[in-house]
Formats: structure tokens, sequence, C-alpha cells
């Protein structure tokens, strides 16, 4: 049976959201202003420009394109889809949208959804790093993943090749463990992709049986970008902020210079979250990567290619600023119940953790 998790709304209300969830030149706070004041979603097909800034308050760029009637096309073929692929969609306003993802400075308008929308709320850890990830890096991905979801928590990753596929199969891979052995698993934690793709398509292609498997062992796959809508650049780095704003806590576990991880890093810290990095991060293996890509950035930002920002934004920053570095669950567990900076100093016993 199809759900929206929209259930307290008309089918036009819904229209309305989709229709609003398809404009790129308003944030969520300017969309839900402007969701009070449609009486349909014709209503809003039929505003101009100069409406909707005086609806929101707002004068918008020139270069604003605005085509309402298509948009609303665009909306109801999204709906039709949304209902044919068994797709759910959350609206930013309603209880099932996980209050932590709201807080954060742009939260998604809309997510659409594929699996157990109850994680969401969950006690969730984002799991990041690079594509690039030496074979250090992928024991520790897929073993901290591993650990983590035995003791009950989620996983949040990016679906990406690299460490986000290492985290999300080790926590696929405890599910199935579980299984096989004849455990019971419904204590175990889950695993949540969020992807930068439309919610019906998997990118990396070659991570579809991934994808599969994290809906067969209960977790949930999400988008805030609707069926069938083509890819952006700028849409890894929309995913990056929902990564980590699902998450209270962050863990690096391996991210040379200008690593797309450390863009999800500075989301985790701007939104008052905990970073962390694994020691995987500074191996041997990865400093060899590490040197490498920092060649290759220097040869870029000579010739234009790249900021001088990304080409200086190292994991050493982090550590600077105090970052923890932890060795696996176990001790990531025992950072969470330590003052800040702690790890450069004596051993002070401190009660509770983040998740109690």
């Amino acid at each position: 049976m199809f759900k929206t998790q929209v259930t307290n709304l008309s089918e036009d209300e819904i229209l309305i959201h989709l229709s609003l969830g398809r404009i790129t030149f308003l944030n969520s706070w300017e969309k839900n202003i402007l969701f009070k004041k449609l009486d349909s979603s014709n209503t809003l097909a039929i505003h101009s420009i100069e409406d909707i800034e005086n609806l929101v308050g707002r004068k918008l760029s020139k270069r604003v394109i605005w085509d309402g009637k298509e948009n609303l096309r665009m909306a109801k073929l999204a709906l039709h889809y949304c209902r044919q692929l068994n797709i759910q969609i959350i609206v930013n306003f309603q209880s099932d949208y996980p209050e932590i993802l709201r807080q954060i400075a742009d939260p998604p308008y809309l997510l659409f959804c594929r699996g157990d929308v109850s994680l969401l709320k969950g006690r969730n850890i984002s799991v990041v790093g690079t594509r690039r990830l030496s074979p250090a890096g992928k024991t520790a991905a897929r073993q901290f993943a591993y650990n983590a979801v035995v003791d009950g928590k989620n996983i949040v990753s990016g679906l990406a090749n690299g460490a986000d596929g290492f985290a999300h199969q080790g926590a696929i891979d405890a599910y199935f463990d579980y299984l096989e052995k004849g455990i019971d698993a419904s204590k175990l934690g889950k695993t949540i992709a969020v992807i930068p793709s439309s919610i019906d398509e998997i990118v990396p292609g070659t991570h579809k049986k991934m994808a599969a498997q994290i809906l067969q062992s209960g977790g949930l796959i999400i988008s805030e970008y609707e069926p069938k809508m083509g890819m952006a650049t700028w849409h890894f780095v929309g995913r990056n902020r929902i990564i980590a704003g699902l998450s209270s806590a962050t863990l690096v576990v391996e991210a040379p210079a200008g690593s797309g991880a450390l863009i999800t890093a500075d989301f985790a810290l701007e939104n008052g979250r905990d970073v962390f990095f694994h020691e995987a991060a500074f191996g041997e293996n990865a400093e060899q990567i590490s040197a490498l890509v920092k060649n290759e950035l220097q040869a870029e930002h000579a010739l234009g290619k790249v900021s001088k920002y990304k080409m200086e934004n190292t994991p050493e920053k982090y550590l600077e600023a105090g970052a923890p570095v932890i060795k696996d669950y176990k001790d990531f567990c025992k950072a969470l119940t330590e003052l800040p900076g702690e790890r450069s100093m004596p051993d002070i016993p401190v009660q509770g953790t983040l998740f109690d």
C-alpha cells in the first residue's frame, strides 16, 4: 500500500509540498512560509516570481527561472512515481521528520524514503571517509560499523565507494551473520544510506546490490530528490549535510586533504555535533595516499582548478582544534564519556554517554 507519511494532508496539499520541494531558489524555511499562504497547488502554479518574492519577503536573483505550470506538472509526475514505487514522503514539519535534522542550518524540505523510516529517529552514528581507502581503512570502517550495530546503533553513510561502502557492508554483515547463526537480530542497529541521486536511482551503479541488502536487512535509503530527478554536482555536498545532520557524532575513517568527508566533518561541527577520527587515517598507507592527493591538489591549485581552502583542509586541522582520535568502536564509546580535550589530558572517569 502506498504511504506518503503525510496522512493528515489531502492529495492537493501533497502536490503543493512536491511543487515546493522542486524549487531550488528557496530555502526550507521559505518553503514553509509559502505553504501556509497557498490554498492549492494551482495557486502556486500561477504565481509569478514577484508574487513569490512578496510572499517570502525576499528579493530573488534575476537569474532565477520559474515556470509554475511546468513545476506542477513535474510534481504530479513525481507523485505518480512515488505511488508506483511505494516511496514514502516526509515533510520537514511532520512528527516523522527527525528533530536532529530539523535543527541544521538548511534542513531538507522533503525526504524521500525506502525502508524503515523509524531509523531516522534512532541512535545514529555517521561514518565517512575517502573513496581511496587504504586496506587498514577498509577494515576499520567495516569493523566499526559491525560493532556499532551489534550495540544497537545505526550507521549513516553515503553509499559511495570507499569508506561509505565498507561501513554499510559492516552493518549488513552483522545482520546476516546473526541470521545465519540463528540469533535474534531484532535488537541490532541498521544502516541508513543517504544518496545524492533521486530516490529511485543508485549512485554508483555498482552498489545496487548493496542498496538491496540495506533494505533486506531492515535499513533505510533516503534522498531529498524526487524520483527521476537528474543529478547535479552540488547534490553531493547537499548529501553530506544530511549525513552529518542525522547523527550526534561523525567518524572520519580516512580523509586526505580536500576530501568530501571533511566537508561532512565541517557540517557536523557547524551544527554542534562531535567529530572523531579513526587512527587508520594516520597509518602508513593512509599517509601515502594523502601525500599523493596533496601533490595532485597542489598541481590543480597552481592551474586555478581548486581553492586554497580545499588544499589546506586536512585531518590535522581538526586534530589541532581538538578532534579526538579513536582506535575502534569500544574506544569511540569511551571517548564519548570524556570531557572535550581529555584525549590529551590524564584519564578522568566521567559517567554517561552521548546516547544516554
